[in-house]
């Protein structure tokens, strides 16, 4: 089901909430949605590993999660398929915090520096977009480039949230109708 925050006065139309954290006491949190990928080391197993991480992030609650889905790398470089999800994320931590904790886990995952675009790995966690907020930084980019191209995002984000509005291109069920699902199939 798709993530729905209230507005709070005050919260610059980014849709912030109070809600529980996992301690009982109350956060501010923002929607954040994540993209979760990995094809080396049991992928399916490192995506799921993922998903316990980032529900283990400060101030930062796990509200819902895609299944997951196989896909066919992008590039021509020859590798093994990927096991892909999405999670959505209530959060209280601001957008660059929370792409450092997902740098964190990668690391912590074993991922190292790819020298080759596209290449494999063992976990790639994507900020998808961050309630209604757009950055052209090139150090944090929202809402993710190339959303409108990647089945293996629009898809199984479609499972549990197609009326988010990602700022600037559209609706998730919008976006995913566009593309066909050719290349990509439900694992779990």
């Amino acid at each position: 089901m798709p993530l729905r925050v209230p507005r709070v006065a005050g919260a610059g139309g980014d849709h912030a909430a109070a809600v529980p954290d996992l301690k009982g006491s109350q956060v501010h949190g923002f929607p954040a949605y994540v993209g979760l990928g990995s094809n080396l080391r049991e992928p399916a197993a490192q995506v799921e590993a993922a998903f316990a991480a980032l529900a283990a992030l400060p101030q930062t609650l796990l509200v819902c999660r895609s299944s997951l889905y196989g896909s066919r790398p992008m590039g021509e470089l020859a590798q093994p398929d990927f096991c892909n999800a999405v999670a959505g994320l209530l959060t209280g931590l601001n957008a660059t915090e929370l792409l450092a904790e997902m740098r964190g886990i990668e690391k912590r995952f074993g991922r190292e520096p790819s020298r080759v675009r596209w290449g494999p790995r063992v976990l790639d966690l994507d900020l998808l977009s961050f309630g209604e907020q757009r950055s052209a930084d090139p150090a944090l980019l929202l809402p993710h480039p190339g959303i409108a191209e990647r089945a293996f995002v629009l898809h199984p984000w479609r499972e549990f949230a197609p009326d988010v509005l990602v700022p600037g291109i559209g609706r998730v069920a919008e976006l995913a109708a566009r593309l066909p699902s050719d290349g990509l199939w439900k694992i779990a």
